[in-house]
């Protein structure tokens, strides 16, 4: 059985299964409004493996303020993508190394909304992109994207 799970990962994450390279963790900061956490938050906020950096979802609870998520779907957007770029920056990339980026959204209603700010992080080619209804998202929040960069050599 676990060769078959193995086979499975491999061809769902290949990027993952042929990574090279210095493994480097960065933390992830407790998530607003969800009370201390022992120990920090039980994940990493991105894992760079060579030249490929793979970040976790973070959401728009997540840089709210007061441990609420945003009051509207465009300053949601605007605070889960500034969540991705700060994250994408301390891995010394931009958003330009995006190469897969996955949006879940709270009400498939946002979708409009969302890509009025998201264009606006991108100078070149956009990433390739799932955008999913996910119904409730942690904290209530309207957006949680999750991605892939790569260094550019």
């Amino acid at each position: 059985m676990k060769p078959i799970i193995l086979a499975a990962l491999i061809a769902v994450f290949p990027l993952a299964a042929r990574a090279e390279g210095p493994v480097t963790h960065f933390p992830a900061s407790p998530p607003v409004g969800l009370g201390p956490m022992p120990g920090g938050p039980p994940y990493s906020a991105a894992v760079m493996v060579g030249d490929t950096l793979y970040i976790a979802g973070t959401t728009d609870g997540a840089g709210a303020g007061a441990g609420r998520p945003a009051a509207d779907a465009t300053a949601a957007a605007i605070i889960v993508l500034d969540n991705v770029k700060a994250t994408v920056e301390k891995a010394g990339l931009t958003m330009d190394d995006l190469v897969w980026v996955q949006i879940f959204a709270s009400n498939l209603g946002d979708y409009g909304a969302f890509n009025a700010v998201y264009r606006g992080y991108f100078k070149g080619p956009l990433p390739a992109r799932a955008f999913i209804g996910a119904g409730s998202l942690l904290g209530g929040a309207h957006f949680e994207v999750m991605g892939i960069a790569v260094r550019r050599k």
